[in-house]
């Protein structure tokens, strides 16, 4: 069975979500020690931390700390506290904890109640803080970014249950960041979208991404399909201005995504996953 984390990052779930990236997300926790209480996860269910691979695990704490950043200079406080105690949920995660004193570690400390616009305000007041975040501060409930809300309603009713089908299949996410208006430079756009500095960035015209998927009877020989992936390309290609697929990395797995402008000058459109050995 899904860890309850696990839940959270399929979108099942709601969370306080403050930020993430291809394979880590960072949202408040329901019962924090003080205010701003943010907890850290691979995306990824591995039960203990120290069980991730060594890069995994490194690239772990390197979110973590723009996480920490981001918490330190939204919630008033000396440090933040770091703790990884792993026996209350079967997923690796991180405590970040804002601290004024010693005490304010005590996980044998009453947990605090916090009103639910409060727990959003504090997940948004984070998110903007985040360097490289991907504005998920008003996803406080679980939503997806906040977006224009035509666009994402549209962006999750197109790509609900759609998997990318390569030498596995990976659904297809909707996305939205905030992202500085007019042309971005690629180094940007790694930054934006929540990817390592430096990354390997393959530009592909939408059309030829999707063309496997959009034959008349697609990958699957399952036309419904196909033409559903038919629909959602034309919307990203008429209702978004300058769709453009990026993908990322050099394999095994790259991360691809699908993004133009909304009406709002937004990024949007849906990211997933290819496996290419």
């Amino acid at each position: 069975m899904p860890s309850i984390f696990s839940r959270i990052v399929s979108g099942e779930l709601p969370a306080y979500k403050v930020t993430e990236d291809a394979d880590h997300l960072a949202f408040l926790d329901i019962t924090p020690l003080v205010e701003g209480h943010t907890l850290v996860i691979p995306k990824k269910e591995i039960d203990y931390i120290f069980d991730l691979p060594p890069q995994e695990l490194a690239a772990l704490h390197v979110f973590a700390q723009r996480v920490a950043k981001g918490v330190q200079a939204a919630v008033p406080c000396k440090r933040i506290g770091v703790a990884v105690i792993g026996l209350e949920v079967p997923h690796a995660h991180i405590h970040l904890i804002p601290m004024n004193k010693v005490a304010d570690m005590n996980f044998a400390n009453p947990k605090i109640k916090v009103a639910d616009d409060r727990m959003q305000a504090l997940a948004s007041a984070i998110a903007a803080k985040v360097d490289g975040g991907s504005g998920l501060g008003a996803a406080a409930t679980g939503a997806a970014p906040a977006a224009d809300d035509t666009t994402l309603a549209q962006l999750q009713r197109l790509t609900q249950g759609l998997n990318f089908i390569s030498e596995s299949d990976a659904p297809l996410e909707p996305v939205s960041y905030a992202a500085p208006a007019g042309n971005l430079p690629l180094d940007k756009l790694l930054q934006v979208v929540g990817e390592p500095a430096g990354a390997k960035v393959e530009q592909v015209e939408l059309t030829e991404f999707l063309r496997n998927h959009t034959a008349d009877n697609g990958v699957t020989g399952d036309v419904a399909i196909a033409n559903r992936f038919k629909a959602l390309q034309l919307y990203l290609k008429q209702e978004l201005d300058g769709t453009q697929v990026y993908r990322v990395g050099s394999g095994p797995q790259v991360h691809a995504y699908a993004l133009g402008r909304d009406a709002a000058g937004r990024l949007a459109g849906f990211k997933t996953v290819l496996t290419e050995t």
